[in-house]
């Protein structure tokens, strides 16, 4: 900034850590998930974020290809990926990830139409909660599957000793397909 032809100071913007980053890093530890930032930010910027958030690898100063060679060299390793974006330039890395997801607040719609998941309210804090939710969705999926399978299975061998009626068919066919709905419904109030 100038006065009077005079050098009067300057402005320094830069984007500020998202209020729950930290928790979210936290529970990602905690889930036994390895973060890793990549940033088309200057090194001395990434270095910051990552030292403050407790990151161990982070890498500064990437275009959107090189963004894709560091998830290319971590899937090479037999790792899953998950990457989040906002940005235009994230959209390939997004498309390349095995979950993509992107911040659909301020987020560029490439970014937005390409991922797989889309945090609305930019929260960090909201990708532990999706891999909880996750997690128990699958759970309950196996459960279902036993219980399904499980009852089918006995009321086959009944009908096959002659011991079962056509009631027990029809539970074991429609009664178990209401108790996997109601066993997928407890998803609703459980707390995440």
């Amino acid at each position: 900034v100038a006065y009077d032809k005079k050098f009067a100071g300057y402005l320094t913007i830069a984007d500020s850590i998202k209020e729950d980053a930290q928790k979210a890093i936290n529970e990602l530890k905690a889930l036994h998930v390895k973060a890793t930032m990549l940033s088309g930010d200057k090194p001395s910027v990434v270095k910051y974020i990552a030292d403050t958030l407790g990151i161990e690898n982070a890498y500064g100063d990437l275009l959107p290809e090189d963004k894709v060679n560091k998830v290319k060299e971590i899937k090479a390793r037999n790792q899953s990926v998950a990457f989040v974006g906002d940005g235009v330039n994230d959209a390939p890395v997004v498309a390349l990830s095995d979950v993509g997801i992107a911040m659909g607040g301020l987020g560029s719609d490439a970014t937005i139409e390409t991922a797989d998941v889309v945090i609305q309210d930019d929260k960090p804090s909201k990708i532990p909660m999706a891999i909880n939710i996750g997690k128990q969705t699958k759970n309950i999926v196996w459960q279902n599957i036993i219980l399904a399978f499980g009852v089918k299975a006995v009321v086959l061998l009944l009908g096959a000793g002659g011991l079962a009626t056509m009631w027990e068919a029809v539970f074991a066919d429609v009664g178990v397909a209401l108790l996997a709905i109601l066993n997928a419904v407890r998803i609703q109030r459980m707390k995440f």
